[in-house]
């Protein structure tokens, strides 16, 4: 759908004064010009998706999304007995919306390689070896209090945020390239990105004293500033990668990480489906959108409004060399 200048102006009006553009507010007052540019209805039928965290807040809604547009999904989530309530109401509302779809649980947790290994080789070797992947959500998150490791060390929010997404598309290329239509990945990051820079010098927050807002906003800075690099990685394999802000919305997540900002803010909050919204249209609309690119409310956002967050000449190389090893790929 075309904008008119003033559209174009509201819009930025709301990106920047945050407490609108990233409430409920912003998205009500956006939706009303969006009405053709949703996904036609049945856009992703016969297609295959992924979705990491896919049991709870934004991962559920994601699940949902995809699945009214036709979509056999995956939901790897750590444990799914936890997941199987969520998974459960989906299919209660697609039951009563007359819509079916195919939802599969899945086991994995992606702060660990020789789970999403595990789950990487089963998935591509299954239909003999035939299976195409569509469609990647990367939305599993974590906000640990105190500093915490994974299983190979690494600080918890980069791995589950950076590391482990990067090394799961590196396992599923085979299903990824076998996909008719190109596949496209969406990472999902969060705007409080824009108060950190890149942490270059310190990717693992060794330093200083830690806090997890803090380390949750510095991983989702590096999905946004990697977001070309691995563009040109895996564009040659027909894979179109984007990143994109929920907004605030109201998950389970943030209930636990910062109950006094949900108290203040719940009236604000959005529901986890519009927080959602941008991921399922990234997956589904057409023409596909320009690749390696950050986005919020289905609009191409600025990945730093600051001079002081904006990486400097080589920073982002820099951070790439660090988590391609990091991650076990074999080379940048």
């Amino acid at each position: 759908m075309s904008r008119t200048a003033p559209d174009q102006g509201l819009d930025r009006v709301l990106d920047r004064t945050v407490l609108l553009g990233y409430s409920r507010l912003g998205y009500a007052i956006r939706r009303r010009r969006w009405a053709e540019s949703d996904p036609r209805p049945g856009s992703l039928a016969g297609r295959t998706a992924v979705v990491t965290g896919g049991g709870s807040g934004l991962g559920e809604a994601t699940v949902l999304g995809l699945a009214r547009l036709g979509a056999r999904v995956h939901v790897l989530v750590r444990s799914p007995e936890r997941a199987a309530p969520a998974v459960a109401r989906i299919e209660r509302v697609l039951r009563v919306e007359g819509r079916t779809a195919e939802l599969l649980t899945e086991r994995c947790d992606v702060s660990d390689p020789a789970m999403i290994d595990a789950f990487a080789e089963d998935f591509c070797a299954r239909d003999g070896g035939r299976t195409a992947l569509d469609v990647l959500v990367h939305n599993a998150g974590v906000m640990p209090p105190e500093r915490t490791e994974s299983v190979e060390g690494h600080e918890l929010s980069v791995a589950t945020h950076v590391l482990g997404p990067i090394r799961l598309t590196e396992q599923l290329l085979p299903a990824l390239r076998r996909s008719e239509h190109g596949a496209r990945q969406v990472f999902v990051a969060s705007g409080g990105m824009y108060t950190q820079p890149l942490p270059v010098d310190d990717p693992e927050f060794e330093q200083g004293t830690y806090q997890g807002a803090v380390a949750y906003a510095r991983s989702k800075r590096m999905q946004v500033e990697l977001a070309p690099i691995l563009d040109r990685r895996w564009s040659p394999d027909r894979i179109s990668t984007f990143v994109m802000h929920p907004g605030w919305a109201d998950t389970p997540g943030l209930a636990r990480s910062l109950p006094a900002f949900r108290t203040l803010s719940r009236p604000l909050l959005r529901p986890a489906e519009e927080g959602a919204d941008t991921a399922v249209w990234l997956a589904a609309t057409e023409p596909t959108p320009p690749s390696g690119t950050f986005w919020h409310d289905r609009r191409q956002r600025p990945t730093s409004y600051r001079s002081a967050t904006r990486p400097g000449r080589g920073e982002a190389e820099a951070l790439w060399s660090w988590a391609a090893a990091a991650a076990g790929l074999d080379g940048p």
